[in-house]
């Protein structure tokens, strides 16, 4: 069963950016399906967790750069709320890896990060990304598929 489902609601317009989110709820689908699994040995849940921390860190770089190359003027807001999800994902997983179960507190805070983020202060530096003409950039790297 899907645990968050994607829909043209969510997209906010820029290609690259809509990709990423996307892949970004795949993964939470992915990691949402291994905890469901209630295997005793859970390797599919350690490797979504690090896909998730090493792929949302790229991701914010990636919007960053682009907020700090245009201007943006809510570049420091949307800067300290990245930092503040990457700090709580970073306890997850290290609470994780010391033998802690955190399963519902992880797929809670992916799920209202997703949808909080993206629906409204990601949709928020949209118009500005548009007046200066400028979409995210074509060259990054393609994200790994989700098995």
């Amino acid at each position: 069963m899907t645990f968050m489902h994607w829909s043209a609601d969510l997209e906010i317009g820029l290609e690259e950016i809509d990709r990423q989110h996307r892949w970004l709820f795949e993964l939470t689908n992915r990691l949402h399906d291994a905890i469901d699994s209630n295997t005793t040995v859970q390797p599919g849940i350690e490797d979504a967790l690090e896909q998730l921390v090493d792929y949302t860190m790229n991701h914010f770089i990636i919007e960053e750069e682009l907020f700090e190359r245009l201007g943006y003027p809510e570049t420091e807001a949307h800067k300290a709320q990245h930092n503040v999800f990457c700090r709580n994902v970073m306890d997850l997983l290290v609470r994780y890896d010391s033998g802690d179960i955190v399963n519902t507190e992880m797929l809670d805070l992916l799920k209202n990060w997703l949808l909080h983020h993206i629906c409204t202060v990601d949709k928020a530096y949209v118009a500005h990304f548009r007046a200066h003409k400028v979409a995210p950039n074509p060259l990054t790297p393609e994200p790994k598929p989700v098995n």
